[in-house]
């Protein structure tokens, strides 16, 4: 298939799976739907792989780390409640796809701050990042089990791997107002938290990678 239809076979398969996730309820907002329509998650994964990008699945991406299922990225975009201008810490860069999304919901005057433990994956959604023109995205390889004090406070909080117990410390990266999300759990069972309004609640059971790190599941 000619490179042109291929990419536009591609943006009508994202558009489906995005119009599904709709339908489910994933997806409550158009700024959300705007974003995740507008990046190309195909992008974002192993080309052997790029033919089931836009199945609702997590994927492998090396490592031992996975692409989160769309419904799952939806899902927890939208608990975020993102605002243009805001800043932002993602723990878990992986493909890097998380940080593009978030990256279209802050704007060109936000900041999203993804950070990475291995430095393979980094380097390779930076390239992406890049490749997709993304100004306002900074990855950074580091060990996300602390947050990321440098560039603290932040505006929202989300973390995309599982902390073995609600991460407290990070929680003191966030502004006042803030919002957290987090799976906190361990490889056999995990539960979606959420800090927000100063209040922690629990949102049910899921299925993230370990927390690798110094304060990770896995030092």
């Amino acid at each position: 298939m000619p490179l042109r239809e291929e990419w536009e076979e591609l943006s009508k398969r994202r558009e489906r799976l995005i119009n599904k996730l709709v339908r489910e309820g994933y997806i409550r907002s158009e700024r959300v739907r705007d974003a995740m329509l507008k990046v190309p998650r195909h992008l974002f994964v192993p080309p052997h792989l790029v033919r089931y990008a836009y199945d609702d699945t997590p994927l492998p991406i090396g490592y031992d780390q996975t692409i989160s299922a769309p419904h799952m990225v939806a899902m927890m975009t939208e608990l975020l409640e993102v605002d243009r201008g805001m800043k932002i810490l993602e723990i878990g860069t992986g493909s890097g796809y998380q940080a593009a999304i978030l990256g279209e919901l802050v704007g060109p005057e936000g900041l999203v701050v993804s950070v990475e433990y291995y430095f393979e994956l980094a380097a390779e959604a930076y390239k992406k990042i890049r490749v997709l023109g993304y100004e306002n995205i900074l990855i950074v390889s580091f060990d996300g089990s602390l947050g990321f004090p440098p560039l603290a406070p932040y505006d929202r909080i989300l973390i995309t791997c599982a902390a073995p117990m609600f991460p407290r410390h990070i929680l003191k990266q966030l502004k006042k107002d803030g919002i957290l999300v987090t799976p906190v759990g361990t490889s056999f069972f995990q539960k979606l938290m959420i800090y927000k309004k100063g209040e922690i609640r629990d949102l049910g059971p899921v299925a993230f990678v370990p927390m690798r790190g110094k304060r990770g599941v896995i030092p």
